[in-house]
């Protein structure tokens, strides 16, 4: 029955044909404004007068005198030869060294020096030098190494300890004023000795 029912409801459904109504469809407007919109503003201030031309009242500064033109000059000589040597030795102060150095046509500069170490040794060194090895040194030692014992000074003051001698004797000492003649005091109360009356004992009854 009620698959009857279900059958009967789509075909009325389906009998109703479509109307078309007859008014006119309204035309469709966006709400923002098509490709290629401009808007009608004005266009752009511009002022009436020209902009001021400034042409101040003094001239330009122009110097009178030309530019300096300073000459070229290279500062690369040709290399010097020079020698010279100098050397110091005092027994007294311990100061003995020396140093003596060449130099050729060519730049080529050889040399030595030597200085006298604390600990006795002579130390040597022979160098030399130039554009193209730079600095090569070869260093020596002459002597032996001496190193001294422990130095343990004895010190000594310069002046002499002070014999501090006091104007008295220090044992037997004795004041030079006398002993106080006043004899000790006896010490007296100013009130009587209490005396306290003397009580029988208490006799208690015997208890049953």
């Amino acid at each position: 029955m009620k698959v009857f029912i279900f059958a009967v409801l789509i075909a009325v459904v389906a009998g109703q044909a479509y109307k078309p109504s007859n008014y006119p469809a309204a035309p469709y407007k966006p709400e923002y404004p098509a490709p290629g919109y401009r808007p009608s503003y004005p266009a752009p201030y511009k002022p009436a007068y020209p902009p001021p031309a400034y042409k101040p009242e003094y001239p330009s500064y122009k110097p009178e005198y030309p530019a300096p033109a300073y000459p070229s000059k290279s500062y690369d000589y040709p290399p010097m030869p020079y020698k010279f040597e100098w050397a110091v030795k005092d027994d007294y102060t311990y100061n003995d060294y020396a140093h003596e150095e060449t130099s050729d046509d060519k730049g080529q500069v050889t040399g030595s020096y030597r200085t006298l170490l604390p600990d006795g040794r002579t130390q040597v060194v022979n160098y030399k030098a130039d554009d193209y090895t730079g600095y090569i040194a070869d260093v020596k030692y002459e002597g032996e190494a001496k190193y001294p014992a422990e130095y343990k000074p004895a010190y000594k003051p310069a002046y002499p300890e002070p014999a501090y001698k006091p104007a008295y004797s220090e044992q037997g000492y004795k004041p030079a004023y006398p002993q106080p003649a006043y004899p000790a005091p006896a010490y007296k109360p100013a009130y009587p000795t209490a005396k306290y009356p003397a009580y029988p004992a208490p006799i208690y009854p015997a208890r049953y």
